[in-house]
């Protein structure tokens, strides 16, 4: 039996069990691969998992082991280096490795590429300025692409100061009007408002957000989470996490099925 899963805690409110169950069954797969969600209180507990599962061959990481996973990899894709955090695992048996090596992958940037593109359906990109709200493993690859694609942002916290990497960050009390007017695309990477607590939101000055503005909510449970609903009223073009959800899903089986040998756009780690 091949086995997938994913990590994380708490995994109630995730997808990717039923998502690739169903994608098993579309590809005549079922009898021979299996998809489960290992809810993990820390990780020095991967150890005893990937023995109960030896044959585990790759596995997705959620909140919030996107970046503490980095030091238990043997290896790093390049973006995923650059990025600092990883939310695809594939288990590479070669060389006599009994165990495997982990490779760390980072599919969340090309998802929330994929959905930037959606969202902005051909606007310009030149002059845009953003807000990113959140600095967990999310936060990671979004800047990246941001950075990538030339659009400065500005990090959003509970703390203003130094962030990770070193970037400065602003704290929502700092938030005014003018700043909110000021960077059109609006990011939340936050857990805010997914369900069950449906009612959360960053605490931002939405009467200055307008119909110039872009929200995207990585959120995709409720389909309209409370702080797209605030652009809605607004006449802000919005959009969920659920195009994000659905590409770095698919790039993550592109991974995980490809040929074993052919993982050698990877940094070693150890």
């Amino acid at each position: 039996m091949r086995i997938f899963g994913i990590i994380g805690r708490p995994l109630g409110h995730s997808f990717s069990a039923g998502y690739f169950t169903r994608k098993f069954e579309e590809l005549g797969l079922a009898d021979e691969c299996r998809y489960y969600n290992f809810e993990l209180s820390s990780l020095t507990e991967l150890a005893d998992l990937r023995a109960r599962y030896p044959d585990l061959e790759g596995f997705n990481v959620t909140i919030p082991y996107k970046r503490e996973i980095v030091p238990w990899l043997n290896e790093l894709a390049p973006e995923a280096e650059e990025i600092g955090a990883v939310n695809c695992v594939k288990v590479v048996r070669d060389g006599g490795a009994s165990d495997g090596r982990l490779v760390g992958y980072n599919t969340d940037a090309h998802g929330f590429e994929v959905g930037l593109e959606k969202l902005l359906g051909g606007a310009p990109e030149a002059g845009l300025k953003a807000l990113v709200l959140g600095t967990g493993g999310a936060s990671c690859a979004v800047r990246w692409v941001l950075k990538h694609k030339g659009i400065d942002y500005q990090m959003v916290s509970r703390v203003s100061g130094e962030g990770f990497g070193g970037e400065q960050r602003l704290s929502y009390d700092e938030l005014t009007p003018k700043i909110i007017e000021h960077n059109k695309l609006i990011i939340n990477t936050t857990p805010l408002g997914t369900f069950p607590e449906v009612e959360g939101k960053p605490a931002l000055p939405y009467d200055a957000v307008g119909k110039e503005h872009f929200l995207y909510d990585l959120v995709y449970n409720p389909t309209v989470t409370a702080f797209l609903t605030e652009g809605v009223k607004r006449g802000a073009a919005i959009l969920n996490g659920e195009t994000m959800l659905h590409a770095q899903a698919e790039k993550n089986w592109e991974i995980w099925s490809r040929n074993i040998g052919n993982d050698l756009d990877c940094t070693n780690l150890k």
